[in-house]
């Protein structure tokens, strides 16, 4: 297995740019870049042009991740070559919310092999349910298979969001990879550094991913007295107070769900994942040094599960709330990261609006948020 990475910092040399990669024919490109990229017209067709027999797979971003940190308005893109590992890639386009989970399963129906081993996904940041959509694709491969991946950004703006895959450019579509072979080697890990506080709130009403009630009180209002100020920037500084979805003594946190957008018709939350009616959730915030211990967390689960002095690729996806709340600091998550990890392996990744990985290495896939996955691949 081979990589090759370049950055592209403007929208008029991305073909010679891409050029630096072609040489090494590879089988997998991954994409992550900012929206102002995909805005041009002609971006998925300069990518199908310079990489005519390669998997082109990845989204728009809310900051790209690279081999030196953390970036802002640029185009990082991966070339991967292959020895033993074969890939293929599917998409399908997302109809409406509603459809998420319908969408996980037709995906599931293209990628269905015996030899496949592994799936990584990338899908629209707004109007999903990323939850069900990982549902649907657990329940035709089944939860042996590990997904990884994320949902695509745009700046903290909330307003459209793109993927690249097999049909190109799209603000609707939802892109996988599909990596088959026995040689291959991939492992996983998240982790959050996000902590619980406040009472824990009883969900009274709610439907998939929206949020209606809390206690019996409608929870736009409800969350918005909470958050005072940082109020009139809703949707976006929802990032920086999640909820915590607790299990069933309201002690532990079992998963972390974001704000993706607000209905003040209904008076509801949308929320990047599905909650449970009667469920109960708590308010949640987070240090920059909980934050990055957190990823370091994340990426010790990774390297406790082989030797990584061969090198690789880490695919690091980690939630724009995460580096809202880091600011200045946001590099210090990757060199925590990278701190773990040999020095012949590749990064590459983005700031997502929601994070797809495994609980555990025996778990299946679940959305997260505010969390640091890591995804190491080799042979």
């Amino acid at each position: 297995m081979q990589t090759l990475q370049t950055v592209i910092q403007g929208a008029t040399n991305i073909r010679a740019e891409l050029s630096r990669l072609t040489g090494l024919k590879p089988n997998l490109v991954l994409v992550f870049a900012a929206p102002v990229f995909f805005e041009q017209s002609d971006f998925g067709l300069i990518f199908s042009e310079c990489f005519p027999e390669s998997c082109v797979v990845g989204c728009s971003t809310a900051g790209e991740i690279c081999d030196g940190g953390v970036l802002q308005n640029n185009c990082v893109v991966t070339a991967i070559r292959f020895d033993h590992t074969s890939v293929v890639t599917m998409s399908t386009p997302l109809a409406d919310m509603a459809d998420s989970r319908e969408a996980g399963r037709r995906l599931a129906e293209g990628l269905f092999d015996p030899d496949l081993k592994a799936v990584m996904i990338f899908g629209q940041g707004l109007n999903i349910n990323g939850s069900a959509l990982i549902e649907g694709l657990t329940e035709k491969l089944g939860s042996a298979i590990p997904i990884t991946g994320g949902l695509a950004g745009d700046n903290g703006a909330f307003t459209k969001t793109w993927t690249i895959g097999s049909q190109g450019v799209s603000d609707r579509n939802i892109v996988v990879i599909g990596l088959l072979g026995n040689r291959l080697q991939f492992h996983h890990g998240s982790f959050g550094g996000w902590e619980p506080f406040g009472p824990a709130r009883k969900v009274t009403r709610c439907q998939g991913n929206v949020l209606f009630e809390l206690d019996g009180e409608p929870a736009l209002p409800l969350y918005k007295r909470f958050l005072g100020d940082y109020a009139n920037n809703l949707p976006a500084s929802g990032l920086l107070f999640p909820f915590a979805i607790m299990d069933e003594d309201r002690a532990t946190v079992t998963l972390i769900r974001s704000i993706l957008g607000i209905s003040e018709k209904k008076g509801g939350l949308i929320l990047a994942g599905e909650i449970e009616q009667n469920g109960y959730l708590k308010m949640m915030h987070a240090t920059t040094d909980s934050l990055v211990h957190g990823a370091l967390t994340a990426a010790r689960k990774v390297s406790q599960m082989f030797d990584s002095s061969k090198g690789g690729l880490a695919i690091l996806i980690s939630c724009v709330g995460r580096k809202l709340v880091m600011l200045d600091r946001v590099n210090d998550e990757i060199e925590a990261v990278s701190s773990l990890l040999s020095d012949k392996t590749a990064l590459t990744g983005f700031y997502s609006y929601g994070e797809i990985c495994p609980l555990g290495p025996a778990t299946s896939s679940k959305l997260h948020n505010q969390t640091m996955t890591v995804t190491y691949i080799t042979e």
